[in-house]
């Protein structure tokens, strides 16, 4: 079958990741997204395998966008500065593009995550951590941490789990920064 005019893996990635942010993420499917493009699902199969095989490509488009996101909010900071960036991005990133977000979690085999852009968030984490003097295996732990918290604390406000006290989510997101930003300075350097 020939590839429909105009459509293209990366429209159809594109489109997907709109459609992720949009309806949710577990939601995607190639059907959905020939419905989105008036056009037959077999259509899209000389672009896409399967519906496991559009969620991977999105996975990867929005480890990418995050990348890029936190290289240039990372560019000349810093220590707490640094931290605070990277987790602002995420947390910022979530907020604008949930399904895309969502994706950016969802489980690539072995050899798509080592050729991901999540090797890059792995290398951008791990330089920010040089500036707390973390060396091995507590920097490996602290990528971890960081990554529970962000990821954590992102997931229960965006369900709301947050917003029915006081005070307000960005008084306890400086304050869980401030904590981890101390936590990071007094971490106990490898043996």
């Amino acid at each position: 079958m020939a590839p429909r005019v105009g459509l293209t893996t990366e429209r159809l990635t594109q489109a997907g990741a709109t459609l992720a942010d949009e309806v949710g993420f577990d939601q995607v499917t190639v059907s959905e997204l020939a419905r989105r493009f008036d056009v037959k699902v077999a259509s899209l199969y000389s672009h896409v395998k399967n519906s496991h095989d559009l969620k991977t490509r999105i996975a990867l488009l929005a480890l990418e966008e995050l990348a890029d996101r936190v290289a240039d909010a990372l560019a000349g900071r810093a220590g707490k500065d640094a931290l605070v960036a990277l987790a602002n991005v995420y947390r910022d990133y979530a907020r604008e593009h949930p399904g895309r977000y969502a994706a950016a979690q969802f489980r690539l085999d072995p050899g798509t995550a080592a050729a991901s852009a999540g090797v890059r968030h792995a290398k951008m984490t791990r330089a920010l951590l040089r500036g707390y003097h973390l060396d091995e295996p507590d920097q490996t732990h602290a990528v971890r941490l960081l990554g529970g918290v962000f990821h954590g604390y992102v997931s229960i406000e965006m369900g709301g789990g947050f917003s029915h006290s006081a005070p307000d989510t960005e008084e306890t997101w400086s304050r869980v920064l401030d904590a981890l930003d101390a936590l990071l300075r007094t971490w106990p350097p490898a043996s």
